[in-house]
């Protein structure tokens, strides 16, 4: 047998493909690369995979998430965002080392992993952060990922930078890591939100943006109170000014957009501004809902993201699925978010916010090979007549029990290839309570 080759049999295949087919049948894996969809279909030299009982779907991609953050899970309840961002986000990563930044990443990335999610879109923080890309680039996951710029507020000293120093450590990072190191690593400018930013670090960030062609990563109207003092200082509602600063565009990448206008919604549209829909997050921090069946109807892109581990507090894009499925019916109707569209979002969707959905995001031939194999048959998820319906409301995180990505295990029997999972949580228990429990 060839490594290089593997077939997956019989398993129930979600394409998330134009023509949204499902059906038994094989996947044959050439390196990267989906060479064969169908029934019954041979290579002398694959590796062969029963997947009889499993259902296979695009790797999941989570469009925000911070892994610098999740060993801050649990230690944050019960504020609301600007509050949870000055009392603990804040200084606690100021207190960040290389080492503690390593295992929070680590952690993160295991959880992602075993819970289906192949792809993602990180926000870091303001130092050490070439620990998290060496983890991104080891752990065999598809990702962009972006250092956090802050020029702007009261910070801890550990946080503080000026414009250029922002700027300047952005470009290092971009130039070691963007499709350097590993082509599935890639960088992406991550200036945090308004708030903590000038104006002229906004600016430049645009045209960084634009000249490397790599994703603008920002958070955005995720808060009433922040949403006012963005009128106050700049006499504009955010999506404006983000139109006025020349940042309205396909690379922009907004997360939340809870409280927008219909002039708001209309710029999203008209720009191609992509949303990262953060149900958990947005309940939780009790910013709000986002109307997203109001920006679907608008042909906006949106995606879905568990963002960081203590606003939600995990990390898992079913979860985020079925919720932001459920959220939306009370107001908007029963009929709204269909788990098909809503897996849609964390797959395709996802792709299209990340400029991947040539390559990733659903299951065709010529596409990489990023594959979730979930368990079929579990007693808390038969029976079912809709496999979407089955995936988005009844299927947990821990049914998923393989992922390939890039053809290659990553996740194998709910074990992962390229770390210890014991040792994982051992190291973070330790530094959490030396550094963040007190």
């Amino acid at each position: 047998m060839n490594a290089n080759w593997k077939l997956l049999k019989n398993g129930l295949i979600v394409t998330i493909n134009d023509s949204a087919d499902v059906d038994t049948g094989d996947i044959l894996i050439e390196g990267k690369y989906i060479r064969g969809i169908g029934s019954n279909l041979k290579h002398s030299d694959a590796q062969y995979f029963d997947a009889s009982e499993y259902v296979i779907i695009p790797g999941l991609i989570q469009t925000h998430v911070h892994l610098c953050q999740t060993l801050f899970r649990n230690l944050a309840d019960d504020l609301t965002l600007l509050n949870w961002l000055n009392k603990k986000i804040y200084p606690w990563e100021a207190l960040h080392t290389p080492e503690s930044l390593a295992i929070s990443t680590k952690l993160g990335i295991a959880e992602l992993l075993l819970g289906g999610t192949s792809t993602i879109l990180d926000m870091g923080t303001v130092n050490h952060m070439d620990v998290v890309f060496e983890e991104l680039a080891r752990s065999g996951m598809r990702a962009f990922c972006g250092k956090t710029m802050m020029d702007k507020g009261e910070m801890p000293i550990a946080l503080q930078e000026n414009t250029s120093k922002a700027i300047d450590s952005s470009l290092t990072l971009l130039e070691r890591w963007h499709n350097t190191g590993s082509e599935r690593v890639k960088y992406a400018f991550a200036p945090r939100f308004i708030l903590s930013c000038s104006k002229e670090l906004l600016t430049e960030t645009v045209k960084l943006s634009r000249e490397y062609n790599v994703p603008l990563h920002t958070h955005a109207a995720e808060n009433m109170t922040e949403v006012d003092i963005v009128k106050t200082m700049y006499n504009k509602d955010t999506i404006s000014f983000f139109e006025e600063i020349g940042a309205a565009g396909p690379n922009l990448c907004l997360a939340h957009c809870v409280w927008l206008n219909d002039r708001e919604k209309d710029i999203l549209r008209d720009t191609k501004i992509k949303v990262l829909h953060c149900p958990s997050s947005n309940l939780k921090l009790g910013s709000g809902i986002a109307p997203i069946p109001e920006y679907l109807d608008h042909g906006i892109t949106v995606s879905i993201g568990a963002d960081g581990a203590p606003c939600n507090n995990n990390l898992d894009a079913f979860t985020e699925m079925r919720l932001a499925a459920l959220i939306q019916k009370p107001k908007y109707g029963a009929h709204v978010m269909d788990s098909e569209s809503v897996l849609r979002m964390a797959t395709i969707e996802g792709a299209k916010t990340l400029g991947l959905e040539n390559e990733i995001g659903s299951i065709e031939v010529g596409k990489k090979a990023d594959l979730a194999l979930i368990k079929l048959n579990q007693v808390h998820t038969i029976p079912y007549k809709s496999i979407y319906s089955k995936l988005v409301y009844s299927t947990p995180s821990s049914a998923v029990e393989h992922l390939i990505i890039d053809g290659e295990w990553v996740v194998k029997n709910r074990s992962l290839f390229n770390y210890d999972i014991n040792d994982i949580m051992k190291q973070a228990n330790y530094i959490a309570n030396k550094l963040f429990i007190n």
